[in-house]
């Protein structure tokens, strides 16, 4: 597999915040939205999450 730099930052961010939302997720408390999106960076589907409160 070919990484670019734009895809390098897409992965990296993406790692970031699967590790900082599930502490914030419960300080918050809220909502969740989960919506799919199309990254042309990485070529494929991803979703985001959003917390609401």
């Amino acid at each position: 597999m070919k990484l670019t730099r734009r895809g390098f930052l897409a992965t990296s961010c993406a790692a970031m915040t699967v590790r900082a939302l599930p502490t914030l997720a419960t300080r918050a408390g809220g909502r969740r939205i989960l919506t799919l999106v199309y990254d042309k960076g990485l070529g494929m589907m991803r979703a985001v999450e959003k917390v609401i409160p």
